[in-house]
């Protein structure tokens, strides 16, 4: 496991935080109540290694088939069902959103091989993640990958309320590769996916995923 470049400098910031906390604690509260003293070191290291956390990305590899759609992210299936996209699509499409709680690992992986046709940030509000208005309100950002035989889908970044900042390392002209990182969200998110309608699914509502690992389903051309 190693820690994500997103976290390096707030790790820095709330380790000499903790550090000053602690000598602070120490000099001014030990003598005078010691289970305050421990109460408080133990808050200190527990928010410490809480912060460490978000920030992990395991090691994961796993041989995907170029018709499978490979979950973008960790957390739980929150919504699965026919909608119509109106940024890019204007038609039904299946709709998946993972719901992505401070405790997941908050990095966002591409799902499909192909090119980035189409990417757009939007500045807008920070709603709670599963509110059903966050996909259109809230800050994100609309992807859209192509494949080789032309079929696309869309993944969106979401800002949740905890979430305020949403990065991105893709453009348009990008390739994408199943897999391979494309972004990251800090502190609880979600990412929605638009398929064609003809896809196979392989996943449930309030089915727990794994990004890289989990498989949504299989394009059909």
């Amino acid at each position: 496991m190693k820690l994500h470049r997103e976290g390096f400098s707030i790790l820095l910031i709330s380790l000499l935080i903790s550090i000053v906390i602690g000598i602070t604690n120490y000099l001014l509260i030990s003598s005078e109540c010691q289970w305050l003293f421990i109460s408080i070191e133990a808050l200190n290291v527990v928010i410490l290694l809480l912060i460490v956390q978000f920030f992990r990305i395991p090691k994961r590899h796993k041989e995907y088939e170029s018709d499978q759609i490979v979950c973008p992210a960790d957390g739980e299936v929150v919504v699965i069902e026919e909608t119509i996209e109106t940024e890019y699509f204007n038609d039904k499409r299946i709709q998946i959103s993972i719901f992505m709680s401070p405790l997941n690992v908050h990095a966002n992986y591409y799902p499909i091989n192909g090119t980035v046709c189409y990417q757009k940030y939007h500045p807008g509000k920070f709603l709670v993640a599963w509110h059903p208005k966050s996909s259109t309100e809230n800050e994100r950002t609309t992807m859209v990958i192509k494949t080789a035989d032309g079929t696309e889908i869309l993944v969106r970044q979401i800002a949740g309320a905890m979430a305020r900042r949403i990065c991105y390392y893709n453009e348009i002209g990008s390739i994408a590769k199943q897999g391979e990182e494309f972004g990251f969200i800090k502190f609880g998110s979600r990412i929605d996916v638009f398929l064609p309608l003809n896809t196979t699914l392989s996943i449930e509502i309030g089915e727990k995923v794994q990004g890289k690992l989990s498989i949504l389903g299989k394009l059909n051309n």
